[in-house]
């Protein structure tokens, strides 16, 4: 219980007299208790010259030693604020919560007493009102029956709870009153689909700094406003309410130094905190030079192609552009490759035939409808059939010609190739769908980012195997009766994907597999709610032939667009590889099959995971990270990247060339080599010891002596090392694995001369005692085996 000289457990000072002395004068025209504390809360700390600050010597901090430090917390503050108070008349306590429900902290603030209790701030003035504050929508969040997340106040009267001392969790003496309820009382509703979102910028030494943010969202502003320093509460931080699940675009400017980023709001309170670095100066980009750039190259596409030299090779092609002069470049270059491609395709477009080498893919198209402004969508429909002589994929052709109508696109039948089991999943295909698009933008008009795949058959199966593997060039896709062999879903996080099979189908187990990727696809979904959108419809009394009712894809994938630079990719190589994928790339060393990447932009941050690649190129572009700030790659933890790039016409160039479509040509990228994992990253493959186990013949007594022929004859290990510096260690330790069709056996030989240990009761920490371990490791887990000399057993399994 707290003495009526004190607040909490802080040093006794004889304040009383002083305070009376020094602040009465402050307070002689107050009419009421309320007004007495507004008019100290707003003077005394500036008269006194005390400010916030973490940098003070302890939290529970007493009057003097506050005013002495000039600096204080929370805690320290609201003490000084409370004897401040009590000295000219007016009750008042400490009130507090050991940690906001938001996780975010602690707090301690002030009550005063005016015809009931009201709360304020110390060294938190609202002006000359009570019951507000930064923390108003925190304590309404309180839970009055978690004795962590409720708000308490002290009390003179012994009571059953003590105030949280978080300071000293070992004070219980000073009694406490709950009284959450009045504070959730106070809860500010936001507006239907809001959720509130926390600013906070820090500068290098992590020091919270004061910045000029504002908001927009599609241009359009939406707020304005200053982040808090440390002068304020630590766990104080602008706060504004953004309606759930959306993009803004967010600036902040402190001096010299500005960030620009894009933010998304979840469904839940968030702190967002951006780091202002040395490097996150917007870098100055000569306009002049940009604009010269531009001009030089559209003076060069107006040239000859004949008399051209590399594009690569000229003086504009590395000069840094502007944002707005890179958009224009792309777009002067589009137009040029898709003149290029009038002219080199014209014959083919003629004849209605493709050729890569020596295959030729025949292909027949109609138009539907009228042409949008923004161009055709373009449905490619591929024709079953298969490991069939030609005549049977021929008739497969002509009905998948007729097979499927159109509200509104060009509807695009090819004739496969070859006339293997494969027809639509082999290496060419990719290649001569890359022409089959761009000959119909260039000739037709097709809109690049709808175009649509979908198959039937053997068709489907080539479905299956392309719209993940060529994910970034559809806008959806549409399986119908065909089979995935050994596809991986994993590719399709950005393609919407419907798949229809009859639930009679049931060779090669069709309607099976149908019903597992409907499984797979929903938990994808399930855990990437951004991505995996699909239809899944299988229909129970069909066959193989479901009577055109797979029709229903059509009108589906027309609904959508494609994202040719969505903020998360999920790149799973197929047997037939590629070296880019959306904006990603590989060389020829890391272009290897079943390899995955997974790459993810949040704000300035790029982070990668990857398996079997050690290297990756990233594709940079303002559509999805702004360039004029720096960008940060990351994998594993590590920082593999952190500075700005430039915009130039090479890079859009060389990108497009290789891709033949503008909305995948970028202006900057940046090669990085991932961490290897464990225990790569810490050991060359070459250093990692390799041990083969041997067969006995008949199972060994476990008896510890390890006298048998087998265990003589066995192949031990070199001698152990340090675990942490490799180094030898004095004593020699040696093992060896046998194994039998039921067990592995695993033998030491210790070299120990004081042995010592003293746990006899199993899973007791024997790790401590001289002890021999075994781990077995697994995918994501380990089983873990250790016995001492007591033979006390430590058994775990570890996820």
């Amino acid at each position: 219980m707290c003495s009526r000289n004190s607040s909490i457990n802080e040093r006794r000072d004889n304040w009383r007299a002083d305070f009376r002395k020094r602040f009465l004068p402050l307070v002689k025209q107050a009419k009421t208790t309320g007004e007495a504390a507004t008019i100290l809360n707003r003077a005394i700390f500036k008269q006194l010259g005390v400010k916030y600050s973490t940098q003070r010597k302890k939290a529970d901090q007493s009057p003097y030693e506050t005013i002495e430090g000039g600096v204080a917390t929370c805690t320290g503050l609201s003490v000084l604020l409370i004897d401040a108070l009590r000295a000219v008349g007016v009750p008042s306590r400490m009130v507090g919560t050991p940690l906001w429900t938001n996780m975010s902290g602690n707090h301690s603030w002030v009550e005063v007493w005016d015809d009931g209790w009201h709360f304020t701030g110390a060294a938190e003035p609202t002006g000359e009102h009570l019951d507000r504050g930064w923390f108003v929508n925190r304590a309404a969040s309180a839970k009055r029956d978690n004795p962590i997340h409720a708000i308490y106040a002290t009390s003179f009267k012994k009571t059953p709870l003590s105030f949280p001392c978080v300071w000293d969790r070992r004070i219980k003496y000073i009694s406490a009153v709950n009284v959450t309820d009045r504070y959730v009382r106070l809860k500010q509703e936001l507006p239907a689909g809001h959720v509130r979102a926390l600013f906070v910028v820090r500068d290098k030494s992590g020091q919270r700094v004061a910045a000029r943010l504002r908001l927009s969202q599609r241009g359009k502003s939406i707020f304005s406003g200053v982040t808090n320093d440390d002068r304020f509460d630590t766990n104080d931080h602008l706060s504004v309410p953004l309606k759930q699940g959306q993009e803004f675009e967010i600036e902040f400017d402190v001096g010299n130094d500005r960030i620009r980023q894009t933010i998304k709001t979840k469904t839940q309170e968030e702190l967002f905190t951006f780091p202002l670095t040395s490097t996150a100066r917007v870098p100055s980009i000569n306009v002049a030079a940009s604009e010269t750039a531009l001009k030089s190259l559209r003076k060069f596409l107006k040239t000859d192609r004949k008399e051209r030299l590399p594009l690569g090779e000229q003086d504009f092609a590395d000069v840094a552009l502007t944002k707005q002069h890179a958009v224009a470049a792309r777009k002067d270059l589009a137009q040029d490759y898709l003149d290029q491609i009038r002219h080199h395709n014209a014959k083919e477009m003629e004849s209605r035939v493709l050729t890569h080498g020596e295959h030729k893919m025949p292909f027949f198209f109609k138009r539907f409808g009228k042409k949008p402004a923004d161009g055709w969508s373009l449905f490619i429909s591929l024709h079953g059939g298969g490991g069939a002589p030609p005549k049977v994929n021929d008739r497969q052709w002509e009905n998948q010609k007729r097979l499927y109508k159109l509200e509104e696109g060009i509807y695009v039948a090819p004739r496969a190739p070859t006339n293997t089991w494969n027809l639509w999943h082999q290496g060419h295909i990719d290649l001569l769908f890359d022409r089959l698009i761009e000959t119909m933008v260039a000739f037709e008009g097709v809109n690049w980012n709808r175009v649509y795949v979908m198959g039937y058959s053997a068709g489907g199966d080539g479905v299956y195997q392309l719209a993940p593997r060529m994910a970034d060039r559809w806008a959806a896709a549409a399986m119908m009766a065909g089979h995935p062999n050994e596809t991986s879903p994993l590719g399709l996080r950005n393609v919407p994907f419907a798949l229809q099979v009859g639930g009679r189908d049931a060779a090669y187990n069709r309607n099976k597999v149908a019903g597992q990727w409907k499984e797979k696809l929903a938990k994808l979904h399930e855990d990437d709610p951004d991505g995996y959108k699909h239809l899944v419809k299988i229909y129970p009394n069909k066959g193989h032939w479901m009577d055109r009712e797979d029709a229903i894809a059509i009108p589906w994938m027309a609904k959508q667009t494609r994202n040719p630079t969505p903020n998360k990719i999920v790149w799973k190589q197929d047997n037939v590889t590629q070296s880019r994928f959306y904006w990603l790339g590989v060389d020829d060393t890391n272009r290897k099959a079943r390899s995955e990447v997974v790459a993810e932009v949040a704000g300035q941050s790029i982070t990668l995971s990857a398996k079997g690649i050690d290297e990756v190129t990233v594709y940079l572009d303002d559509r999805f990270i702004d360039l004029n700030q720096p960008i940060k790659i990351l994998s594993g933890g590590k920082v593999l990247h952190e500075a700005v790039v430039l915009r130039t016409i090479a890079s859009l160039s060389e990108t497009l060339k290789r891709r033949g479509d503008p909305f995948l040509s970028f202006p900057s990228s940046v090669t990085v080599s991932l961490p290897k994992p464990f225990p790569q990253s810490l050991v060359p493959d070459k250093d990692i010891p390799q041990y083969s186990a041997t067969r006995c013949d008949k199972p060994l007594t476990i008896d510890g002596k390890l006298d048998e022929q087998a265990w003589k004859s066995a192949n031990k290990t070199r001698s152990f090392v340090d675990l942490i510096s490799g180094k030898k260690t004095l004593q020699e330790t040696r093992a060896a694995v046998l194994w039998d069709d039921d067990y592995m056996y695993v033998g030491y030989w210790i070299t120990e001369p004081n042995v010592d240990a003293k746990y006899t009761k199993r899973d007791d920490p024997i790790y401590y005692d001289n002890d021999v371990e075994v781990f077995v490791a697994g995918k994501d887990a380990y089983y873990e085996f250790e016995i001492n000399a007591h033979w006390t057993i430590y058994e775990g399994f570890f996820v």
